[in-house]
């Protein structure tokens, strides 16, 4: 996936990875590995029925709000429209994407990694490591724990990782952040989730001392 724009958004970015965010056509059967059955449990086999994706996507640090964007997702034709502030700017995502829309599609990969990550780990070229019992940063609670690493070239972020930890339903709880080369981490929690025809989202990511919040609001599927 791709990445945003200047240092105060790096701050908060996530994102990394090559991006295949297409929906996926395959009929899933029963899930045998750890990240399919993760993928599965948040519906991505529902979100292949979906045609349209709104959401905003917002940054509060200390209760100062840094950004809010809003996004329409085409599924069916990749047509991706976000309005910023008083911009709106559309393009259309394909395997190669064009120098001038390459700003649009950073915002556009770091925000949606945040909003469907438990569908990257079957859309995106990760390795993962074994599954096993851990702490989790924030809770303290023992919970298992995955971590999902992106190769060292490609993308926007090469390079990153994220440890996941996640309950016995194959819910993400919380997960740290890793940056390429042994840079920046952050911790945040996985909540408030809710269902949308069957696609299951956290709303709100936290950090441990609730300085930092990223969370989405106006979430509607067609």
């Amino acid at each position: 996936m791709k990445k945003l724009l200047p240092l105060l958004i790096l701050a908060i970015l996530v994102s990394s990875c090559q991006d295949n965010s297409n929906k996926s056509t395959e009929q899933h059967s029963e899930p045998q590995t750890v990240p399919e059955k993760i993928a599965m449990a948040n519906g991505l086999q529902e979100f292949d029925s979906i045609k349209k994706l709104h959401f905003t996507f917002n940054v509060k640090v200390n209760d100062s709000l840094r950004s809010s964007r809003k996004w329409e997702w085409n599924t069916e034709t990749d047509k991706i429209r976000m309005t910023d502030k008083d911009t709106t700017l559309t393009y259309q995502k394909t395997d190669t994407i064009a120098k001038e829309d390459e700003n649009i599609d950073q915002r556009f990969i770091n925000d949606t990694y945040w909003l469907l990550f438990p569908f990257q780990l079957e859309w995106s070229d990760a390795d993962f490591s074994e599954v096993k019992t851990a702490k989790a940063p924030i809770s303290g609670k023992e919970m298992q724990m995955l971590t999902v690493s992106y190769p060292s070239e490609g993308g926007y972020t090469p390079g990153d990782s994220y440890d996941i930890y996640f309950d016995d339903d194959y819910m993400i709880q919380e997960w740290v952040y890793k940056a390429a080369g042994g840079g920046r981490e952050m911790a945040t929690t996985w909540e408030d989730y809710q269902d949308y025809k069957g696609v299951k989202i956290a709303k709100s990511h936290k950090s441990a001392d609730g300085s930092f919040e990223l969370y989405f609001s106006d979430i509607s599927v067609e």
